[in-house]
């Protein structure tokens, strides 16, 4: 797992977008990313459309979620075992 950033990834405000979680010091959505990926959209194609978005922002919460998805799932797992 890569090493936890100094700088945060994910900024939620009240004031930004009304309080959805963005990449940290801009106004882009995270949900933008996976909006794009999920229609075939290339990352290359959505940092170029969103400058504001480094590369590396977009990896780090590309590798969370993909720990979260992981983490949810072996928790549901083991629920289902237990009953």
């Amino acid at each position: 797992m890569r090493a936890i950033m100094k700088n945060p990834v994910i900024q939620i405000d009240p004031e930004i977008q009304s309080g959805e979680p963005v990449f940290f010091q801009t106004r882009v959505p995270i949900k933008s990313l996976f909006d794009y990926l999920s229609t075939g959209e290339s990352l290359e194609t959505y940092l170029e459309d969103f400058p504001a978005v480094t590369k590396e922002q977009a990896l780090v919460v590309i590798e969370q979620s993909g720990h979260l998805l992981l983490q949810a799932y072996q928790i549901i797992n083991a629920e289902n075992i237990v009953r």
